[in-house]
């Protein structure tokens, strides 16, 4: 079982119309697809903005599915002049950039669990390696793999993300797959987040973001379903 957690609902909408026998199951508020895809087995889920649904539904999709890989796409803000739009950045590590606890002296980004202190979490390399080589193969696009970074606000001053790179070396930033990465790490469930590019450091470049938003999709789910194929 493959889970895949969107960060918008045109993604899980096509994933859904690529499904054989799709089923819909809601749990708190949440709308889980399940069905086939090449004959294997997955859920699409459209979580919401922000960590905490992202959390909440990286959680759930883990107790109701048990899925073997959990997977995040969606659209990102770019942190490096390396990258621009329409670019994708498959992570090799996310982290949580507003975790600040620096007044009782720990690091910026470093969660502190019972048993241990860190503040990246790992993405499966074998499915890292994988999605990597297929959004490499994407029309239109270069990719990358580096560190993304989530918070629970939307950075949009230079200055900001300038900070996110030198601060955590981090290509990409978003709202979501931090949090999902948090989730899946400590309930030992390999995970990969990617993300396509939705503006450069500079801000924009005048893309109209709507427009923007069915080009990522249509990237993310040639991506995802070939992952699922060859998986």
């Amino acid at each position: 079982m493959i889970g895949i957690i969107c960060a918008m609902a045109i993604e899980v909408n096509g994933l859904k119309a690529l499904m054989t026998e799709p089923v819909n199951d809601e749990h708190s508020g949440l709308v889980f697809t399940k069905g086939k895809i090449g004959g294997n087995e997955v859920v699409a889920v459209e979580c919401g903005i922000g960590k905490v649904n992202a959390a909440m539904c990286a959680q759930m999709i883990i107790d109701l599915y048990h899925p073997d890989v959990v997977i995040n796409s969606g659209v990102a803000g770019a942190t490096s002049e390396e990258v621009t739009i329409c670019d994708m950045v498959v992570a090799t590590e996310v982290l949580q950039h507003d975790m600040n606890a620096s007044a009782l002296g720990d690091p910026i980004g470093e969660i502190t669990f019972p048993d241990e202190h860190r503040i990246y979490f790992p993405c499966d390399e074998t499915v890292g390696n994988k999605l990597y080589e297929i959004c490499k193969s994407i029309e239109g696009s270069s990719a990358f793999r580096g560190r993304i970074a989530s918070g629970d606000l939307f950075v949009s001053r230079r200055s900001k993300r300038e900070i996110l790179n030198i601060r955590f070396d981090a290509l990409a930033c978003e709202m979501e797959g931090g949090a999902i990465g948090h989730v899946c790490f400590r309930n030992k469930v390999p995970f990969c987040v990617f993300r396509t590019i939705s503006d450069d450091i500079a801000q924009n470049k005048g893309m109209d973001f709507m427009k923007f938003c069915e080009i990522a999709s249509k990237k993310s789910i040639e991506v995802i379903s070939r992952f699922i194929a060859e998986y």
